[in-house]
């Protein structure tokens, strides 16, 4: 599956016990072929304002919000092809809006140079990036994600991510994935992405496996945790003890 530059579709989230993982595979994995880019870390460098206004709009829109982000698929170098993004939730669609560049170009355009390119895409990222006066990186994201797609309906994704970590300072995709991690190491979370209804057999899987949606953003979560608005999600001292360990908060789309 090559990649796509424009994305229309609905994302459901789920949080899942690795024997709840195990369960679901084991009843559709039949139907799922790994996608281009498989089993692989994934690094998204989120750009946001000195006050974080985009992430915050995100925190409490309920119709609307919006993010931008630099993407790469594990640690790129200087001449490293990664994806500058753009993604918008409204009412309950995801649409998303990616250019891919090196990533020397890609930074030296959100640092303040001239758009690399000229097409339709690099417009609207263009326009977003003067509406928010050049948000600069704010927040770099990281894990371990699976990713799959039907055989038979393309369009249907499944993605398992893990080891979700962050970190707030030396934010530079080519300077490694290395953060604090923001949800115990056993959690597991699970992304299905349609382009409309979820399908049957699909349905009846997750119900037969108790897994119910469960809204989380890494992005969302990791800000709230470094502004000192929530408490730590996940600390090493609560292994022993699971009941102290603190649920996901809020922002449910990215």
């Amino acid at each position: 599956m090559k990649d796509i530059m424009i994305f229309r579709r609905v994302e459901k989230k789920y949080r899942l016990t690795p024997a709840q993982k195990d369960a679901l595979l084991e009843r559709i994995s039949s139907r799922l072929t790994p996608d281009a880019h498989g089993c692989n870390t994934i690094c998204s460098l989120y750009l946001d304002t000195p006050d974080h206004l985009l992430i915050r709009n995100s925190i409490v829109a309920r119709v609307y919000k919006e993010k931008l982000r630099l993407r790469s698929y594990g640690i790129p170098s200087a001449d490293t092809d990664v994806f500058l993004e753009i993604k918008k939730k409204y009412k309950g669609v995801v649409y998303k809006r990616r250019e891919v560049l090196p990533l020397r170009q890609a930074m030296a355009y959100i640092r303040g140079g001239p758009a690399p390119v000229d097409s339709q895409i690099m417009r609207e990222l263009d326009y977003a990036m003067h509406f928010y006066r050049q948000p600069q990186p704010a927040m770099l994201i990281a894990y371990e994600r699976e990713a799959y797609f039907d055989q038979q309906l393309p369009s249907l994704r499944i993605t398992f991510d893990t080891n979700v970590r962050y970190r707030d300072a030396d934010l530079l995709l080519d300077h490694g994935h290395d953060g604090t991690l923001l949800l115990p190491p056993d959690a597991i979370l699970m992304e299905i992405k349609t382009d409309g209804a979820m399908p049957v057999w699909l349905a009846r899987a997750l119900s037969e496996c108790s897994i119910l949606p469960s809204s989380f953003s890494k992005y969302g979560n990791a800000y709230q945790v470094t502004a000192g608005l929530i408490p730590p999600l996940y600390t090493p001292e609560a292994e022993d003890c699971p009941a102290a360990v603190n649920q996901p908060r809020g922002d449910n789309d990215q």
